[in-house]
């Protein structure tokens, strides 16, 4: 429980100083470095790489070595960040909004987390949570994305088991005490499809099995890989040094190739519509629950 809150504490720091961070024409990859640096600065460990997801793009976008994408004028960007202590995970995300009009979803993403955060506790059914979502999500005039959920975590488990949606279909796990769920509802336009799907593009990774790859170099680089991170996300960014950039390249292609490493696609709004996303991590108690990153 300590590690859980001092986790906890860490991720709700960096998030809160994240908002000064998000302004037209900075860099994406500057945005990642410092949030990471942040979070090691001040005793956590990366669950996962950070997360700046700008206007349809829902998930998975973390800046590349050399990125040179930039905040657009007029976004709307969600910031997601992991935080650690001894494989004990806190995830927590917030929406910064640069253009007015968005403001509502901001609103309404925030209070469906509320509400959803209100209905926690011991049998709860996830179903239910997933209908709290989508009422307060349909209230506001908004629509729910319906494949994208929220999810349990054990140690050293960024997804554990159980799911917790934003609308009601497809669960029917129950809550129970000293479970931990990182709960992210996510909206999107009434104008959105609801939906979101992978691109071609992936910049953040996972050690999926030790299968001994072709490269002599690849097999190196796996075992840095395993040690460094065991199941948890990573990013090629965080591995620069490890080998010489050209070996590198053809490493990663080897562990890609033979599924030692998996890679998460970028996901984005079907209809290409503005996305907004709110999340915190908490412990289900036996009253309720305790959110570890308020």
């Amino acid at each position: 429980m300590k590690k859980y809150k001092r986790a906890g504490r860490i991720a709700s720091e960096v998030r809160k100083g994240v908002r000064t961070l998000v302004k037209p024409g900075t860099p994406i990859i500057d945005i990642c470095e410092k949030v990471e640096k942040s979070i090691i600065r001040k005793g956590g460990q990366l669950a996962f790489p950070c997360n700046v997801c700008v206007n349809e793009v829902a998930a998975h976008y973390s800046s590349p070595p050399q990125d040179k994408r930039t905040i657009p004028n007029d976004a709307i960007v969600k910031i997601d960040i992991g935080v650690h202590v001894d494989g004990y995970i806190a995830d927590t995300a917030t929406t910064v909004n640069l253009k007015p009009e968005y403001d509502g979803m901001v609103f309404a993403i925030e209070k469906t987390l509320e509400q959803v955060i209100k209905a926690i506790q011991p049998n709860v059914q996830t179903r239910w949570l997933g209908e709290t979502a989508k009422k307060t999500i349909e209230q506001y005039g908004f629509k729910p994305i319906w494949n994208l959920t929220g999810h349990q975590m054990k140690r050293y488990a960024l997804h554990a088991g159980k799911s917790i949606p934003s609308v009601p279909r497809f669960a029917m796990s129950r809550l129970k005490a000293g479970e931990v769920f990182a709960v992210e509802p996510f909206l999107t336009l009434s104008a959105g499809s609801g939906e979101v799907r992978g691109l071609t593009e992936a910049y953040i990774l996972r050690y999926h099995r030790s299968k001994s790859p072709r490269h002599p170099k690849a097999r190196e680089l796996l075992d840095v890989i395993e040690k460094a991170y065991r199941y948890l996300p990573f990013s090629r960014r965080w591995l620069k040094g490890v080998l010489p950039p050209q070996e590198l390249d053809q490493a990663f292609k080897d562990l890609l190739s033979n599924k030692s490493v998996s890679a998460y696609p970028v996901l984005v709004e079907k209809n290409k519509q503005a996305v907004a996303q709110a999340e915190h991590t908490l412990i289900v108690t036996e009253t309720g629950c305790v959110v570890t990153t308020s």
